[in-house]
């Protein structure tokens, strides 16, 4: 991939949802922010060129936990790009200042991250350039939440609760990369991987304690909650009190791309075994914390 921004047909699915032949781990992995399918109305009206635009994706993370589906859990990636909408945010989280017209009352926008300028319809892209040339109507976002993130939000709710209901529980593992190099958060914690749990409150210590442990082995710098401690699908889908877990996991693009010209680095496949592995891992501490056997799931028909 030279950088060029991939095209969307016209009838292109708004999200890709790769399901296993048969649920066998009580794990739901989902990457938000990986999509490459830039509309025509955006690219006219931002003021940045296509590889600009490109610096807020999480380049071919759904590639990198691409393993999911053949382990026996589901992987839902959107395939619209983060600087078009993210999805997370609150369904409404909006700069008033990049609107011509009013907010409603009901949007959040005093938010920490409306005031970065990376809420729902984000300002700036992930090097801090402004995204777009002139001001937008709110009819425009209002659009997009409709037609992009309910739809995204509905998908992964039923995931969640479909594996709810099949292995009384559920870990969701939100899978994103950081930007390296520089002054950058990522540089600045010396990580290669960043484990978020909302400092304790999405998901049971086991989980992240299991993966820091495994990738410590495996030679990563790992870091937990510093400086992502989880987004809005972390803090929203995770209950441990109610066996509904949210892991987030951040991956340090320079590991795997040259994140000038998009191309994926020569140790790729080994990372996407490493990440196969964790998620192996993840699903046996999952598997011990449910207390749910899918062999008895198997024998009563239950499959996806």
């Amino acid at each position: 991939m030279d950088g060029e921004l991939p095209r969307p047909s016209p009838e292109a699915d708004i999200l890709n949802l790769q399901q296993p032949v048969v649920r066998t781990l009580p794990l739901v992995l989902a990457s938000p922010h990986s999509g490459t399918e830039y509309p025509a109305d955006f690219l006219g009206a931002s003021r940045l060129d296509p590889v600009a635009l490109r610096r807020s994706e999480d380049c071919f993370v759904d590639e990198l936990f691409g393993a999911g589906p053949r382990l026996g859990a589901p992987l839902l990636s959107a395939r619209f790009p983060r600087a078009y909408i993210d999805v997370n945010r609150e369904a409404y989280e909006l700069d008033p200042s990049m609107f011509a017209d009013a907010l409603p009352k009901f949007v959040n926008a005093g938010s920490p991250r409306v005031r970065m300028g990376l809420g729902t319809i984000a300002r700036i892209v992930a090097s801090g350039e402004e995204i777009y040339a002139k001001k937008l109507r709110f009819a425009e976002a209002q659009q997009r939440i409709e037609r992009l993130y309910r739809p995204y939000h509905r998908t992964l709710r039923g995931l969640v609760e479909q594996t709810e209901a099949l292995f009384g529980g559920c870990l969701l593992v939100d899978c994103h990369s950081m930007p390296s190099g520089g002054d950058s958060a990522c540089e600045r914690s010396g990580a290669d991987i960043v484990l978020g749990d909302c400092h304790g409150a999405s998901c049971a210590p086991q989980f992240v304690e299991a993966a820091r442990r495994f990738l410590v082995e495996r030679g990563f710098a790992v870091a937990i909650n510093a400086p992502y401690a989880g987004g809005f699908t972390t803090g929203h889908y995770g209950d441990p009190s109610a066996q509904r877990h949210a892991l987030q996991i951040e991956v340090k693009r320079s590991l795997y791309m040259n994140e000038r010209d998009y191309q994926r680095k020569a140790y790729f496949p080994r990372l996407v075994q490493d990440l196969a592995e964790l998620v192996d891992r993840l699903s046996r501490v999952a598997l011990d914390c449910l207390g749910d056997q899918p062999e008895d799931r198997h024998r009563t028909g239950a499959t996806d």
